[in-house]
């Protein structure tokens, strides 16, 4: 991991906390700081922090199932793969190279879904090619398989429906987004406090308003960034990974007479 991935997000935030600085120096200059400073600046400033942190923390919760789904996933993927080669065994008429192709479909279509090109939320064909497993699945029924397997596999089908649907809903909606709209409020509200912030000093209020402000865009730009778990194609290290998956793709072609 490069050091240019991990600082992208302070990258992003630091010309904003230099316009902060710069339109501090001009508010000052011009002799336009009013506010006083009194208790109710650093309430002002102490309730903002609480909010973030409750956003956070439950951007988080959804960040963290997000990153057990990819072993969901392949846990379902590879169930059904070796329960396939197992009736194969046993009824050679089995079509291995049938799910094989499905399963290898499957992958492609999530890694496409959640790519950049298609905003990183369009599940709508992996979940049909899920959908389509249900037709090997009953040309297996018409082999004589027995049903306990077909169950198993059918198993394995809702697992994957369960994650994919999941995934869809954790990309494509947003934590209670009256209370993202509160902590972007208040967040602004501070801001400009700080900015009209009338001190005795004028580099100890510029200070002030750059780690201030500094925590708050970093904080905002976090929960952007977590909101969205798989974000694939953009470079960013908080994404989460789906190195499993492709691994799984390259045993199948490994495995493939």
């Amino acid at each position: 991991m490069s050091l240019a991935k991990r600082l992208r997000l302070f990258f992003r935030v630091l010309p904003v906390v230099v316009l902060l600085a710069v339109v501090k120096a001009g508010v000052h200059a011009l002799g336009w700081e009013f506010m006083p400073l009194d208790g109710l600046v650093p309430s002002l400033i102490a309730g903002s922090i609480f909010l973030i942190g409750f956003l956070l923390a439950q951007v988080l919760g959804d960040y963290r199932e997000a990153e057990r789904m990819p072993a969901d996933i392949r846990t379902a993927l590879e169930a059904i793969h070796d329960d396939v080669l197992f009736l194969a065994r046993r009824q050679p008429r089995v079509d291995v190279a049938g799910f094989r192709a499905a399963l290898t479909g499957i992958v492609r279509a999530f890694d496409e879904g959640l790519g950049l090109k298609n905003g990183h939320r369009n599940l709508g064909p992996a979940i049909a090619r899920v959908d389509g497993l249900s037709a090997l699945f009953a040309d297996l029924q018409d082999l004589d398989v027995s049903e306990r397997y077909i169950v198993r596999l059918k198993g394995g089908q809702d697992t994957l429906r369960h994650a994919f649907l999941r995934v869809a809903h954790i990309q494509k909606m947003e934590f209670v987004p009256s209370v993202h709209v509160l902590v972007q409020t208040l967040v602004g509200a501070s801001l400009f406090v700080l900015l009209f912030l009338r001190t005795s000093d004028t580099w100890e209020s510029m200070l002030i308003l750059i780690f201030v402000g500094y925590m708050f865009v970093y904080s905002l730009m976090l929960i952007s960034e977590l909101d969205e778990p798989f974000r694939e194609g953009e470079g960013t290290v908080d994404d989460v990974s789906l190195f499993q998956l492709r691994e799984f793709l390259a045993k199948i072609e490994a495995e493939r007479p």
